[in-house]
Order: structure tokens, then C-alpha cells, then sequence
């Protein structure tokens, strides 16, 4: 049975919740099974926010507090170090490398580095940057179909922000460009990394 355990950080205000959630939503539409544990402090904009989500093919046997991850979805690296013990040795990290300056320091670790604050400022729209790394998160792991990730933020943002739509599209499609330049490889190719 196929599992892929995801940890996401980041901080309050960069739409890691709504992300992780999209995520879970376009693998639930392609046909996987998936549990979402959202957290996140009291802060609405600076705090800690975290997301652990887990896909896999059913049934699902993942409990509901990862403590070896797969993969790991970085927006900020102010709260790192709150994910990185959580990570398996060879495990697949996608970073913001606008805002994460660190070492991946995971062993073994398949570390890619995308400029998603960059790129969304570059399109005119910079609080979409998660939209972006999501992007490039799905060109480089193939956990879920990208129309199917469209598909969920559509769902997801609310009535009062329809203005935002066009332009997280346009971010998911910028991060997926950027993947392929990364050597992408599929779900199917990380195989080892379980």
C-alpha cells in the first residue's frame, strides 16, 4: 500500500491552511484516501501554523500524529524546526527559498528549492506564493492531479475573495512550471523514499 505523509509550516497569513487543504482535496478527487490535521496557534498573521496530511491509497492505516514524514511543504522557515525531527532520512522537501535561507539538514533528504514568494510577486500577486510552491510541490511528487488541485482552491475560496481565483491559478500553473525544471520525478519514482 502506497502512504505519503506530508508536513507543511509556515507562519500565519501565507495560506498554508487553505493549501494543505486544496492538497487533500485533489487527492480525494483522484481517488485517494486522505486525513487532514490541521494546527495553528491563536495568531492570525506571524504565528506558528502547521498542517500534517496524509495520502494514500485505501485503506488508509496512517495515525493521526505523523512522526516520520515522507515529504515536507516549507513556507517560512521560522517554525522548522517544529517539522524537520518529524522527517524520514531521504524524505522529499519542497522550500520557499524566498524565505528559507536554512539547511534542509535531513539525511539523505531529496531537497528542492523554489522561489515561490519570488515568482508570485513576479505575477503581480503576492499573497498567491503558496499557490505557487504548491505548484511545484505536485510537478515534483505527482501526489495528486494539478486540475484537481485548481479544482479544490476553487472550492475553498470564499465568495468574498472571488477576485483572488484568476490569480492563484495563474500562481498553481507558475509553481508547476518551475517543477519540472527541479528533475521531477512522479510518485511512482520516489518509491524509495518510504
Amino acid at each position: 500500500m502506497n502512504e505519503r505523509e506530508v508536513l507543511f509550516t509556515g507562519i500565519g497569513g501565507q495560506g498554508l491552511q487553505m493549501v494543505s487543504k486544496a492538497l487533500g482535496m485533489a487527492a480525494l478527487a483522484d481517488g485517494r484516501e486522505v486525513l487532514l490535521v490541521p494546527r495553528y496557534g491563536g495568531m492570525m498573521r506571524g504565528g506558528k501554523t502547521n498542517a500534517e496530511l496524509t495520502i494514500g491509497d485505501p485503506p488508509l492505516r496512517a495515525l493521526p500524529v505523523v512522526t516520520a514524514a515522507w515529504s515536507a511543504f516549507v513556507m517560512h522557515q521560522a517554525f522548522w524546526e517544529t517539522i524537520r525531527p518529524n522527517l524520514r532520512s531521504g524524505a522529499v522537501v519542497v522550500v520557499n527559498s524566498s524565505l528559507f535561507h536554512l539547511d534542509v539538514d535531513v539525511d539523505e533528504a531529496r531537497s528542492f528549492r523554489v522561489p515561490a514568494t519570488d515568482i508570485a510577486a513576479e505575477l503581480g500577486s503576492p499573497m498567491s506564493a503558496g499557490f505557487v510552491l504548491l505548484g511545484a510541490f505536485l510537478a515534483i511528487t505527482g501526489l495528486a492531479p494539478v486540475g484537481a488541485a485548481v479544482d479544490a482552491m476553487r472550492q475553498l475560496v470564499p465568495p468574498y475573495r472571488t477576485q483572488h481565483v484568476t490569480n492563484n491559478e495563474r500562481a498553481i500553473e507558475a509553481g508547476v512550471a518551475a517543477g519540472p525544471a527541479l528533475a521531477a520525478p512522479a510518485w511512482s519514482d520516489l518509491e524509495g523514499v518510504r
